[in-house]
């Protein structure tokens, strides 16, 4: 069995199967992305609940695996060369996931990065503006007497839906074939429509592109598992 004592972390969250990928996570937007992607390929792996509502990733044994604070983070005991790799950023995971099953990322030099490019995308602009709407128009955001912060990030993330409503036409899936490109991002539109409350906010009833694509992932059976991973206490 592999040795993973060198990684604190498993010290507050050790490991029943030291030869599998371990996943430190929440099913947040974020932390779905990587469970998904666990489900999708196949990969064996051992998912922990890090409870991020009880402050969990500050704590110098998370933080040791990732200095940011934040989920997903995971440990592969079988990484490059053999040796343990420990992995956070969901993008950067959801990259190494895809190299490492040799699936949803295209071998094409072209199609692969187009493809990174999607999933950057997601990164710097889905996730952090769709975020921030849910921060001001669900959480403690949402008693700010002035609207103007929730009505910018609204303004942007109608924007952003714009964006993929455009590149959706005449395709089913964000580039060629599902990849980790709709991988990264449909958590976040779920997310936005559903847990976050904001489709008014964001006129995402005018949509035809985006529901449907929506739809289709949220219909793949690895997707409504990994959606629930880790479960909740």
């Amino acid at each position: 069995m592999a040795d993973l004592s060198n990684f604190s972390i498993t010290r507050l969250w050790p490991a029943a199967n030291a030869d599998v990928i371990q996943l430190y996570s929440l099913p947040t937007p974020n932390g779905v992305k990587v469970s998904i992607m666990l489900e999708e390929t196949g990969l064996a792996y051992e998912p922990h609940l890090v409870d991020i509502t009880k402050n969990e990733t500050w704590g110098q044994e998370y933080l040791a695996l990732n200095p940011n604070g934040k989920i997903p983070a995971i440990i592969d005991p079988n990484g490059p060369g053999g040796k343990p790799l420990a992995l956070f950023e969901s993008g950067a995971i959801l990259i190494y996931l895809a190299e490492k099953s040799g699936r949803f990322l295209s071998a094409d030099p072209a199609t692969r990065y187009e493809t990174i490019q999607w999933v950057m995308f997601q990164m710097a602009a889905i996730g952090p503006m769709f975020g921030q709407l849910g921060f001001f128009h669900k959480f403690a955001g949402a008693a700010y007497e002035d609207k103007r912060p929730r009505d910018r990030y609204a303004a942007e993330s109608k924007r952003l839906l714009g964006v993929l409503e455009t590149r959706l036409d005449d395709r089913e899936w964000l580039v060629g074939d599902y990849s980790i490109a709709d991988i990264a991002t449909l958590g976040w539109v779920r997310n936005l429509v559903g847990f976050y409350g904001a489709s008014e906010l964001v006129d995402y009833a005018s949509l035809r592109n985006v529901p449907a694509w929506l739809e289709r992932g949220l219909a793949r059976p690895a997707v409504q598992r990994g959606l629930e991973i880790p479960k909740r206490g």
